[in-house]
């Protein structure tokens, strides 16, 4: 069985056990089943169905620039790197256990996309209206504040860069093909795995804040510590696993904070809870908020752009990958459509070593790593292998459309050698993508600007962060 299909099953058989389980200290909570179909017609559930399939469809989109821009967009781990050094590493050889790499590799996969889906069937088991439109936007909402992020801050995953850190999830062989088709590899910040479950914990508290109550006194608490328990186990997961760098738990954390806080204020109005969706929208009011909203989403778009400036102006100085000593790791190529070329010009920026490269398609090449790492010998007996000198370029012409591709690179440097080989890798798509990157990355930067004109209207009529209550009304009281 495929990691999706294992999925699905885990997500029908789990979700009835987590509902039963967090509402048996409080049957009263738990909707009949003779009124669930009612109770998705009256609170127009549907359309929450409607916003998972949008939101798949907006990831596929995304990820379908992601590389084709790259040339453009380039990359900033070697800044990162610059800052956090071999943290994550020491992390990794600290516990490293092969029992807690199998359990983390489960857990960072299906826990976390069980968790999405359950939080919303849970609140809506349990008749909770509001929480329940607020935990599904908060899954579509949180993934397009991290488009732009992800298409224009590229930052590879540490154990792509790190000499000597192991790919304990990517690298692991039932894994590889669904990872490979569906993660690029390159959008380490920020780390969704903290900031969606972050974000349905800022929102459980605003709501709760706002209600007049406290978290423990809430009927949801015990699941409210179900997530929590989660996200901190995710945020060390990130970490041993040898994907995220220590920077993309707080930029995690904000981007759901962000997140959570345009949620948390525009819930009420799409539920009318207040009047009609623009009630006390005056002609002023439009023009303040185009103001201060405007300016906001134009400092953010310029500090894109010039960030793509300095990308492109240092494409020749660009290092891609670090190979320790027997180090093998992994480019992807997506898929492309009939007709189309990729060429991938792989360069080794060391002036003495040589480095070794096979093309593969992802189909095949689980069977070299079977055994959580990459099998060299393996590699090479499935594809023909390449050799690259000191200070060469190779180019490789990928043509074969509908087919996602490693480039597979090794170090053949004894291990004890200490020989680490800087590779730079440019893959020219033949795509202009970029006007569509920016125009994806709108609605991320309008959000972020709405919830800081939010905040500094919050701020001057002396009201709480938490206060959802339209602008309108503060007037009048």
């Amino acid at each position: 069985m495929t990691p999706y299909q294992i999925m699905m099953g885990l997500i029908l058989l789990l979700t009835p056990i987590i509902c039963w389980f967090f509402t048996s200290h409080n049957i009263s909570m738990r909707t009949p089943f003779r009124k669930w179909g009612q109770v998705i017609h009256d609170q127009r559930y549907y359309l929450h169905a409607m916003g998972y399939i949008v939101i798949i469809k907006w990831k596929a989109i995304t990820d379908a620039l992601n590389e084709p821009i790259k040339l453009k967009t380039g990359h900033w781990t070697e800044a990162v790197y610059s800052l956090e050094g071999n943290l994550t590493l020491h992390i990794q050889e600290f516990f490293l256990n092969d029992t807690l790499t199998t359990f983390l590799n489960f857990h960072y996969l299906f826990i976390y996309l069980f968790l999405i889906y359950v939080t919303t069937v849970y609140f809506a088991y349990t008749g909770d209206r509001d929480m329940t439109d607020k935990v599904t936007l908060n899954y579509l909402l949180i993934y397009a504040l991290a488009v732009p992020y992800y298409l224009f801050f590229n930052v590879e995953v540490t154990s792509s860069w790190i000499p000597g850190m192991e790919s304990l999830l990517y690298h692991e062989g039932w894994y590889s093909v669904f990872y490979a088709t569906h993660d690029p590899l390159d959008n380490a910040i920020p780390s969704l795995h903290v900031a969606i479950p972050f974000g349905i914990l800022l929102l459980n508290y605003l709501h709760v804040r706002e209600s007049g109550g406290t978290m423990k006194e809430w009927r949801h608490y015990r699941y409210h510590m179900f997530v929590l328990i989660n996200t901190l186990l995710f945020m060390f997961t990130i970490l041993y696993l040898g994907i995220h760098w220590f920077i993309d738990i707080p930029l995690g954390m904000l981007i759901g904070g962000v997140g959570a806080l345009f949620i948390h204020h525009l819930q009420p109005r799409l539920r009318n809870d207040h009047g009609s969706f623009f009630k006390g929208l005056t002609t002023k009011k439009v023009r303040q908020h185009l103001l201060v909203e405007g300016i906001v989403t134009l400092l953010m778009l310029t500090t894109i752009l010039m960030a793509v400036q300095v990308q492109t102006e240092s494409v020749d100085e660009r290092v891609s990958f670090q190979l320790g000593p027997e180090d093998s790791r992994f480019e992807i190529i997506q898929e492309f459509v009939p007709g189309a070329q990729v060429h991938s010009n792989v360069s080794n920026l060391d002036d003495s070593l040589t480095m070794e490269v096979v093309v593969l398609m992802v189909g095949i090449a689980p069977a070299a790593m079977e055994n959580g790492s990459i099998d060299w010998s393996i590699v090479q007996s499935l594809g023909e292998t390449y050799t690259i000198g000191p200070g060469e370029t190779r180019q490789l012409v990928i043509d074969a459309p509908r087919v996602f591709h490693y480039i597979m690179m090794h170090n053949p440097s004894d291990a004890d050698s200490g020989d680490v080989i800087q590779v730079r890798i440019l893959n020219d798509y033949h795509e202009e993508k970029m006007g569509q990157a920016i125009f994806l990355s709108l609605a991320s930067l309008w959000m972020t600007a709405f919830v800081v004109n939010r905040i500094r209207r919050l701020k001057k009529y002396n009201r709480k962060i938490y206060d959802s209550t339209p602008s309108h009304l503060w007037e009048q009281e």
